[in-house]
């Protein structure tokens, strides 16, 4: 049986997606309500989750309604895309306006992290999970102070004791530091050779 027809007062993008081959059949606007929820939340929203709160079949119906959004956003032009962040689907602006925004928000001083703890975090990123005296043995300084301010804002955290004397804390980086990054993993972090060639281009 072929979906219901859109009414005729509803926007031409509305009825493209609730139309589209990828919503289910029996739930045409699967795609408008994933739109909706994902514009009330500022946090990544797990495939499974978005399934359960919008009455989906499952978490392949989340993804699929997804994907024609990010087909209709191309098609128009749109600022944003639906990203995968953290393991959850997240309404983000694309790259190339990282800029204008950048300088709309330049007010917010208290909110960025300082040189040292941007060392700090990226030495946690890259090889946790880490000791403490580890970090300070590559920053060669004390990091203890700049270890609480990041576990302060949620982007570190302690994650297990090392085996050996004293039983030491072991450092790695939290959900937060994903969302915050835009990151779906770890493993989407630079690779040292790529950061390597763009400091050499920046020369």
């Amino acid at each position: 049986m072929a979906p219901e027809s859109t009414p005729e007062s509803a926007p031409p993008e509305a009825a493209e997606v609730a139309q589209t081959p990828a919503s289910p059949r029996n739930q045409p606007e699967l795609a408008l309500c994933v739109e909706a929820a994902l514009l009330t939340i500022d946090r990544p929203m797990a495939p499974a989750r978005l399934a359960e709160l919008l009455s989906a079949p499952d978490a392949a119906a989340i993804n699929a309604a997804v994907a024609s959004l990010n087909q209709l956003y191309e098609r128009t032009g749109r600022s944003f895309r639906v990203e995968q962040v953290a393991g959850g689907w997240q309404l983000l602006t694309l790259p190339r306006f990282a800029e204008v925004l950048a300088a709309m928000h330049r007010s917010r001083q208290d909110t960025r992290l300082s040189p040292a703890a941007l060392e700090t975090l990226a030495i946690v990123a890259y090889k946790q999970p880490i000791l403490r005296a580890q970090v300070e043995s590559i920053r060669g300084v004390a990091c203890g102070e700049v270890l609480r301010s990041l576990m302060d804002r949620h982007l570190v955290k302690i994650v297990g004791r090392a085996e050996e004397i004293g039983r030491p804390m072991l450092y790695g980086t939290t959900k937060q530091f994903l969302e915050v990054f835009g990151l779906s993993s770890i493993k989407d972090l630079p690779q040292v050779e790529e950061l390597k060639a763009a400091g050499e281009r920046g020369k």
